[in-house]
């Protein structure tokens, strides 16, 4: 289970702006990639596009689990969810006075 976060705020802030350029570097070599195969598809088919849609939907869906994962890890969806339920296990704990 997770525990408290020791790191310090530049720590927490260099991991965040690291995450967001490796998203944008995700996408951006999607795009670029993506667009030459269709490119390359529809020049070497001979009834137009033959395969690209493939490769763009299943990156797509790792693209999109990307996303999410970015989404949901800055959001501290994570962290919440820790304190949550430390608090529920210390009201379940009887008091030992």
């Amino acid at each position: 289970m997770a525990t408290a976060d020791a790191s310090t705020p530049e720590q927490r802030a260099h991991k965040r702006a690291k995450s967001y350029t490796s998203l944008l570097w995700h996408i951006g070599v999607f795009i670029v990639i993506n667009g030459f195969l269709w490119i390359l598809d529809l020049i070497t088919g001979q009834e137009g596009i033959q395969w690209a849609y493939w490769i763009t939907i299943f990156w797509g869906v790792a693209l999109a689990f990307h996303v999410v994962a970015y989404l949901v890890g800055d959001s501290g969806v994570e962290q919440r969810k820790y304190q949550q339920a430390l608090a529920e296990e210390k009201q379940q704990q009887p008091d030992d006075v």
